[in-house]
C-alpha cells in the first residue's frame, strides 16, 4: 500500500481482512489430489491425479523431498504449486516423501535414504509410467540426495537431475539452517552429539526453532510486512501458505543426522565430490546423467557460491546447466517469482531431455555394479560408463527434435555431447530476464 492509501487500496485491504476474520485465510491450501503407489519404512510414493481435461503426455517427473521440511514445499498453494503447474501441464508427477519420523527410527542413517527409499521410488515411478525414464528433482537436502542416487546407481532409469538451492559447499553458508544454531550450543564439547543420541534424532520443536531461527529478520518483520500489504491479495495468500510450511516441519532420525552433522557439515566432505554412505564412497563424478543446478539470489540457507561449488565436480555429466533465479530458499522453488522463472526452465529441461521409454533392470542386477562401483575412484567412473550409450542415445535426439520445433531451444546450442561439462555450456536462454548471462558469468570464473 502507498503510505498515504488511495481509495481502490483502501476497498480492496477492507476487502482481504474481512474475508480473512470471516473465512480463516484468503489462500486456497487444499493439497492436489494424488494416490499412493509404493509404501516401506520412510517411504511413500505418491502419483498426483492427472486433471479431467489434461491428457498425461511424456516422461515422469519425480519430486524429492527433503528431511525434516514437509512436502509441501512442492504443493504450497493453489495457484503457486510446482505440482498443480506439472500436473495441469499435463506432465506425469510424483512425489516420495518419508512420513513422521520416530524415535524407533533412530538407527536409520543416509544409506536407508541412498540405498533404499530413493532407488525404490525411482524403480515405483519408472513402473508406473509405462517404463518410462525418471527426471529427479530435488530441493536443498533433497537434492543432496538426488545427486548421491545418481552417482551411486547408475542403473537406475534416471533420465535427468533437477537440484534446487543444495549447498554443496557449506563452508560458504553463512547461516547453515536448520543445523547451525546446533552447532552453536557446544562446539568442540561433544554436547551436540550426546543430545542427538539421547533424543534419538532431532525433534520437531528443535526443527521448527531453528528453521525460525534462520529467517529471524522475516519472522520479525511479518507484522510490517502484513500491514503494508493489506491491499495485496496474493501476497497475503502466499504469507498465509508459508506460514502454514513453516509450522509443518518433521524430525531428523537421530543417526542420519549424525552423519549430515560430521560428515556434511562439520566435515564438509561432499564440497570435494565424494562421501561415505555405507561401506563405499560415492563420487559424484560418476553421474552421467544431465544435471540443471538452480541458485537463489537471495538465498541465505544456499548462497550462490555454496551451490555453485558443484559444478566443476559433475565431470561425467553429458551436460551441466547453472541458473540464477529470483528468490531465497523456498521462495526460489515456490514463490510467486517462480511461477514464470525456475518452473519455466524446469519445463523446458524435462522437455528436451525426455526419451520415452528406457528398459527395465532387474533389482538383482542394480545392487551389486553399485557397491562395486563405488569401492575405488576408478571403478566408480568405470561403473557409469558402461551404461553411458543407453543413455545417450536416446538423449541425444530430444534436443534435436525440440530445436526443429521451437526456437525456445537455445539450450539445444548446447546439445549433448560426450565431453565433459565445462564452462562454455553453463547458463541458458539469454532471452530470460533473470539472471542467465550471469550464470555463464559465473561458470567463467
Amino acid at each position: 500500500m502507498d503510505l498515504i492509501p488511495t481509495p481502490e487500496q483502501l476497498v480492496a485491504a477492507a476487502g482481504n481482512v474481512a474475508h480473512t476474520l470471516l473465512y480463516g485465510g484468503l489462500a486456497d491450501l487444499r493439497p492436489m489430489p494424488r494416490t499412493l503407489i509404493d509404501d516401506g519404512v520412510l517411504r511413500e510414493v505418491y502419483h498426483y491425479r492427472p486433471a479431467v481435461d489434461v491428457e498425461q503426455t511424456g516422461d515422469p517427473v519425480l519430486l524429492v523431498n527433503p528431511l525434516a521440511a514437509p512436502s509441501l514445499c512442492y504443493d504450497l498453494r493453489r495457484d503457486c504449486s510446482l505440482v498443480e503447474h506439472l500436473v495441469m501441464g499435463g506432465r506425469p508427477t510424483y512425489l516420495v516423501e518419508y512420513g513422521q519420523v520416530s524415535f524407533k527410527d533412530r538407527a536409520l542413517g543416509m544409506e536407508h535414504w541412498v540405498e533404499e527409499v530413493l532407488p525404490e521410488a525411482i524403480r515405483a515411478v519408472h513402473e508406473h509410467s509405462g517404463g518410462r525414464g525418471v527426471h529427479l528433482v530435488g530441493w536443498s537436502l533433497g537434492g543432496i540426495f538426488a545427486l548421491l542416487v545418481a552417482a551411486d546407481r547408475a542403473d537406475l532409469p534416471i533420465a535427468s537431475l533437477t537440484v534446487v538451492g543444495s549447498p554443496v559447499d557449506v563452508t560458504k553458508v553463512p547461516l547453515m539452517a536448520p543445523v547451525r544454531p546446533l552447532l552453536n550450543l557446544g562446539q568442540g564439547t561433544g554436547l551436540v552429539t550426546r543430545a542427538y543420541r539421547a533424543l534419538g534424532g532431532v525433534p520437531v520443536p528443535i526443527v521448527n526453532w531453528a528453521f525460525t531461527a534462520a529467517s529471524a529478520q522475516k519472522v520479525v518483520m511479518k507484522p510490517l510486512a502484513v500491514a503494508t500489504h493489506l491491499d495485496d491479495t496474493d501476497y497475503l495468500k502466499q504469507m498465509e501458505a508459508v506460514t502454514r510450511f513453516m509450522s509443518s516441519m518433521t524430525a531428523y532420525p537421530g543417526r542420519t543426522f549424525g552423519q549430515l552433522y560430521h560428515r556434511f557439515v562439520k566435515g564438509n566432505a561432499l564440497a570435494a565430490g565424494r562421501m561415505e554412505i555405507g561401506d563405499r564412497t560415492i563420487d559424484l563424478a560418476a553421474i552421467t546423467v544431465p544435471v540443471l543446478v538452480f541458485a537463489g539470489n537471495t538465498d541465505g540457507i544456499a548462497p550462490l557460491p555454496a551451490v555453485r561449488a558443484v559444478i566443476p565436480l559433475l565431470t561425467g555429466s553429458p551436460q551441466v546447466r547453472f541458473e540464477i533465479v529470483p528468490g531465497g530458499h523456498l521462495g526460489m522453488l515456490t514463490g510467486r517469482a517462480a511461477r514464470g522463472t525456475t518452473w519455466e526452465v524446469i519445463d523446458e529441461w524435462v522437455a528436451e531431455w525426455s526419451a520415452g521409454t528406457l528398459p527395465a533392470k532387474k533389482a538383482a542386477a542394480r545392487r551389486t555394479p553399485a557397491k562395486k562401483a563405488a569401492a575405488t575412484k576408478a571403478a566408480a567412473k568405470k561403473a557409469p560408463a558402461t551404461k553411458a550409450p543407453a543413455r545417450k542415445a536416446p538423449a541425444r535426439k530430444a534436443p534435436a527434435k525440440k530445436a526443429a520445433a521451437s526456437k525456445k531451444a537455445a539450450a539445444s546450442k548446447k546439445a549433448p555431447t560426450k565431453k565433459a561439462a565445462s564452462a562454455a555450456s553453463i547458463g541458458s536462454n539469454p532471452t530470460r530476464r533473470y539472471g542467465s548471462s550471469g550464470s555463464r558469468a559465473l561458470g567463467q570464473r
